[in-house]
């Protein structure tokens, strides 16, 4: 019998054909000491993608969703088809420049209290600038934190481990042991918000997080604002809602709930019509009335 691989690669590819076979071959340069696996699952792209990287790459598997499940949903295939003891859900537009995810195995193994860890992660372009070194704590009501060392020029001034807040969604590695005490990542968002309600349900169950910067990630994201667009928008303002729902009780929930609706979605709206962005601002009300239009809010 094969023996289970140490680390199950989970990668949803969703028309990023190009951007997937590029984090494919930086993995099969970059990833030859260790015992681990690959699981594309391609997304309910336009085209049948999942063929063409079936070709190129073989020994990976790919898997072919007909629907967009959204990026819980798409991560959570590929997780039920993995067998890694550790599993390392990262995106498709990211790159390894070495084996260093290593490292992230290494701080798992030394705590059992730990649930989940995430690497730093650089900007492809203009390279070593950061984009992620942890999360400071999300506040109670207005859903405010902030990316730790976000913009700054890496001089390994965040080189030291430390928990986090929430793990990152771009590359974040869990313990399969975790997953039978919280479950699968949360669907119901859909995209955006999943991560930082799963991080929330392991830290309720008494896990920590983690950042680990012995561990590196290329994000090919781009490091300049103002990329906001109808969906981006749609789903930030419905989960954001989401989240405040499900994670906030008492007082604390009807007060956070009240401030999203009340001064965070009127500025967006009126900053949209000022902006001459009609888009954003017809985005910002609908994803709102999507909020209300759920029927099961803490469904997973």
């Amino acid at each position: 019998m094969k023996p289970s691989p140490e680390i199950s690669f989970v990668v949803v590819n969703y028309n990023g054909i190009i951007h997937t076979r590029e984090l494919l071959k930086s993995m099969e340069d970059n990833l030859k000491s260790l015992s681990y696996e690959v699981i594309v699952v391609d997304n309910g792209s336009l085209s049948d993608e999942g063929v063409l990287l079936s070709k190129e790459f073989p020994h990976y598997n790919i898997i072919r969703s007909e629907k967009n499940l959204g990026f819980s949903g798409g991560n959570n295939l590929g997780i039920k088809a993995s067998a890694g003891r550790y599993i390392m859900m990262i995106n498709n537009d990211t790159l390894l420049i070495d084996d260093s995810v290593k490292e992230l195995v290494a701080m798992l193994e030394s705590d059992t209290n730990i649930g989940a860890v995430s690497p730093k992660i650089h900007f492809l372009n203009p390279s070593g600038i950061i984009q992620f070194a942890g999360y400071t704590k999300l506040t109670k009501i207005t859903l405010r934190n902030r990316a730790v060392g976000y913009n700054e020029y890496d001089s390994g001034q965040y080189d030291t481990p430390s928990e986090t807040y929430s793990i990152h969604g771009a590359a974040m590695m869990i313990n399969r042991d975790v997953l039978s005490t919280i479950g699968f990542m949360p669907e119901i968002y859909f995209l955006y918000y999943e991560e930082l309600d799963w991080s929330s349900k392991m830290r309720e169950y008494g896990y920590k997080l983690m950042y680990q910067p012995s561990a590196l990630v290329i994000h090919k994201e781009s490091q300049s604002t103002g990329n906001d667009s109808y969906l981006k928008r749609y789903y930030m303002t419905r989960n954001r809602l989401l989240f405040a729902s499900r994670n906030r009780k008492g007082i604390v929930r009807l007060l956070s709930i009240s401030f999203q609706l009340f001064v965070s979605v009127p500025k967006s709206f009126l900053c949209s019509i000022i902006n001459g962005r009609r888009d954003l601002a017809l985005s910002t009300i609908k994803g709102t009335a999507a909020f209300f239009g759920l029927n099961n809010k803490d469904a997973n």
